[in-house]
């Protein structure tokens, strides 16, 4: 498989140091995930050229060097697809020249073309109009459209929802779901939003002030202990299962995940298929014995792989269902009352459980 090699080495003006070194399979989507300053761009601008890094600075897409010490390919022989915060559309140009501009300087006519971008993104009724006629979304839509048809070998997004409002960046994200099934090319994706970074990324590169804290699988970094996503507020498991059952009469669907029923809100998708699912540390509470009344429909039993104080008055928990993890934040006074230990067998009662493989997400309580 071929990979995309990083040795990066960069200071900037303002003092600011970058030093990272990494190895990602040139395929799927990786997301750059940390908080504002931690050099996310920086990263994202060195590999496609605009901003190379400095020293002896190394990156390798498959067998090519784009970058070896001195010797540095520029940006527009690296067929890099690049979108922005802002669309950057041509004004004086309708949609469909805005898109015609990026094929007339493609040379891989193996690319998907014109008719299957426009399909994917839906953009088919949109082609006449100009670009101030069009909604902040659609832009979004239009400049990751022309992004592809120029035929990149790799498509960077330098977090292209972040001026959007919530339904524009829902209905992007469901777009963006789609071109992760469909595209055949990596895809390089830069948020400070995990439960953005979430739908769509298939691993992550943690950044914190210049340096990669962690690297690996969305899904397996989400649920560790021993990194920044599970001590955020919005700390959140991530884990898959397939539809087994919709239930029409009470608007529920049952998704199979290790052998345990979950319940989410009616999805519209055959049965089956794979989807993925966000269940938030704070919505994950602990029992010892199955409660025969309760409101919450979602209790599984699960068994206690870590506890960790958090500071304060909570505890975190690291739960194994099956061969995959759940995270729950409790009180610390909780899990003293409960007398709770590593290797405990107990019970999660889940609040809610967001389907992220879908634009719409779900819950059931």
């Amino acid at each position: 498989m071929r990979q995309i090699s990083l040795s990066l080495s960069h200071t900037g003006d303002d003092g600011f140091s970058l030093r990272i070194e990494c190895q990602v399979p040139a395929s799927g989507v990786t997301a750059i995930y940390g908080p504002s300053g931690s050099g996310k761009t920086t990263v994202l601008n060195a590999l496609a050229g605009i901003q190379p890094a400095s020293g002896n600075s190394t990156i390798q897409f498959g067998n090519e060097y784009w970058q070896n010490g001195t010797q540095i390919i520029p940006p527009w022989e690296r067929k890099i697809g690049f979108v922005f915060q802002d669309a950057r559309l041509f004004p004086h140009l309708n949609i469909r020249q805005n898109l015609e501009y990026a094929i007339k300087r493609r040379g891989d006519e193996s690319q998907p073309s014109f008719e299957e971008i426009i399909d994917w993104l839906n953009l088919g009724d949109l082609l006449n109009r100009l670009p101030e006629s069009v909604s902040a979304g659609q832009k979004q839509r239009v400049a990751i459209g022309r992004a592809l048809l120029c035929g990149p070998r790799i498509l960077l997004m330098d977090e292209p929802l972040a001026n959007l409002d919530h339904a524009a960046r829902r209905e992007c994200l469901h777009y963006l779901q789609r071109l992760r099934v469909e595209l055949d090319i990596p895809i390089w994706y830069v948020s400070h939003d995990i439960e953005e970074v979430s739908q769509i990324a298939d691993r992550l590169l943690l950044l914190e002030n210049g340096r990669l804290e962690a690297q690996g699988s969305l899904i397996d970094l989400c649920s560790r202990l021993d990194t920044r996503l599970s001590h955020e507020e919005q700390a959140a498991a991530i884990v898959t299962g397939s539809i087994q059952h919709h239930d029409t009469e009470f608007g529920l669907t049952e998704i199979l995940v290790d052998e345990q029923t979950l319940l989410v809100n009616h999805l519209e998708a055959p049965r089956g298929q794979q989807q993925r699912i966000r269940i938030p540390a704070r919505d994950v509470s602990i029992c010892r014995a199955r409660p025969q009344d309760s409101s919450i429909l979602n209790i599984i039993p699960v068994q206690i792989l870590e506890i960790e104080a958090t500071g304060g008055s909570r505890v975190l928990l690291r739960l194994s269902l099956g061969d995959q993890c759940l995270l729950a934040r409790i009180t610390r006074k909780s899990a003293e009352v409960l007398q709770l230990t590593v290797g405990d067998e107990v019970f999660a009662q889940i609040k809610s459980a967001a389907l992220l493989s879908q634009a719409t997400k779900g819950s059931a309580q």
